[in-house]
């Protein structure tokens, strides 16, 4: 399955699915089509993986089929993770790995997980954040930004009327008291989401219909900060019929 390389740069796309399942299986065809078109643009693509039901489960549906992707020229990054142990279930990156990241041949020098609490900065999370904002710098682009959504609009682990998200400079901070637990967090920020070059939502549940009408009317980032993220060439909203039902 291909899709076209000049979709809108500036109207949001929005697919609504009857399933999960069916949401799903059209992000897999189109992360494959957006990897592939990158990796025959520049050589490398690079994405930002999300967790969530649907982030992973996205993952699993790409260890089963990948298509033509060249898994040793991905450089892989998260958009936020859980700043604790390594071996805990919570973790992002953890869940990648069991999902896609054992099963695929990627290159371990490529793959640039969050620092975890255990880590080589200890329970250091503002030196955690410093190290991933580096490695982040000021060039990266990701090819394909990932994103889950909470019912509050939150994405990453930037959640309503805070100081993360409000940040217009730092590539990544950290978050100390996430409304959603555990409170300790890393997380990218808005300045290295909106260069992403596409953006994806992948949406589940009548519970965040409030919120992905929110985002659709134009709302604030500070309110809702789904409203906030978008890709410099495409911004793509997948969604079962329940998160779409508050939609016109």
């Amino acid at each position: 399955m291909t899709f076209p390389a000049d979709r809108a740069a500036t109207t949001p796309e929005t697919l609504v699915f009857d399933s999960s399942t069916e949401l799903i299986e059209t992000a897999r065809a189109r992360f494959v089509d957006a990897v592939v078109r990158a990796q025959e643009e520049r050589g490398v693509a690079s994405v930002a993986l999300t967790g969530g039901s649907n982030g992973i489960g996205l993952l699993r549906a790409l260890a089963s089929d990948s298509g033509d992707i060249a898994w040793g020229r991905v450089e892989i990054y998260w958009g936020d993770d859980r700043f604790v142990p390594t071996s805990h279930p919570e973790r992002n990156s953890g869940q990648a790995f069991e999902a896609l990241l054992s099963s695929v041949p990627v290159d371990p020098a490529r793959i640039h997980a969050m620092a975890p609490s255990d880590g080589e900065f200890g329970d250091d999370i503002t030196a955690a954040a410093r190290d991933y904002a580096r490695l982040v710098g000021s060039d990266t682009v990701f090819d394909v930004h990932l994103l889950g959504m909470g019912g509050e609009g939150h994405i990453n682990s930037l959640f309503p009327h805070t100081a993360a998200t409000a940040e217009e400079s730092a590539a990544v901070v950290a978050v100390t008291d996430s409304p959603k637990p555990p409170p300790a967090r890393l997380t990218l920020t808005f300045p290295v989401i909106n260069r992403s070059r596409e953006v994806w939502f992948l949406v589940s549940g009548a519970e965040k219909a409030e919120a992905v009408a929110a985002a659709h009317n134009g709302a604030s980032r500070a309110d809702w900060p789904c409203a906030g993220a978008t890709g410099t060439e495409a911004t793509v909203w997948f969604l079962d019929r329940d998160a779409a039902s508050a939609l016109p």
